[in-house]
């Protein structure tokens, strides 16, 4: 387990995001502040279970390559395409930023508590395939990292 990442979802991402603007626009995409808010609590609601995506063609080179990405260094590039993401952003759900914060902050809470009560679980990422605990760390610290550079949260 990375202590870093750990610390970092647990502590650091809502911080800068309490710092974000709800009609703020990224450096690229199509996103508002809120609408990339949104997207992070859906891809923690993935990471923990509560929601479920199709996932792209079993293709067992593509995952290989995937996963290997996944487990290094490299951010995500800017523009990166979710291939099973609509082209638009999906409207907001909550009524206010700091709703949208506090469902993330549940999501997130969630994901820890799943983990820690099933030690060795595994659940399936649509794009990475069967992922385990430090497998999904990396990819939402990855994640988060990459949304918070896209808003100027943190330094490229």
């Amino acid at each position: 387990m990375n202590q870093q990442q750990v610390n970092f979802l647990k502590n650091d991402l809502i911080f800068h995001l309490k710092h974000l603007a709800p009609d703020a626009k990224g450096q690229w995409g199509k996103m508002d502040g809120q609408q990339m808010v949104e997207h992070l609590a859906m891809m923690v609601q993935v990471a923990n279970g509560r929601k479920q995506l199709p996932s792209l063609p079993a293709d067992k080179s593509r995952l290989e390559k995937a996963h290997a990405w996944l487990m290094t260094d490299k951010p995500f590039r800017e523009n990166t395409i979710n291939p099973l993401l609509p082209e638009e952003p999906v409207p907001t759900e909550h009524n206010t930023m700091q709703l949208a914060i506090e469902a993330l902050q549940k999501e997130l809470d969630h994901f820890f508590e799943v983990y820690a009560a099933t030690p060795g679980l595994r659940i399936v990422n649509p794009i990475f395939g069967n992922l385990n605990f430090d497998e999904q760390l990396q990819l939402l610290y990855k994640h988060t990292q990459h949304h918070l550079r896209q808003f100027g949260l943190l330094a490229a």
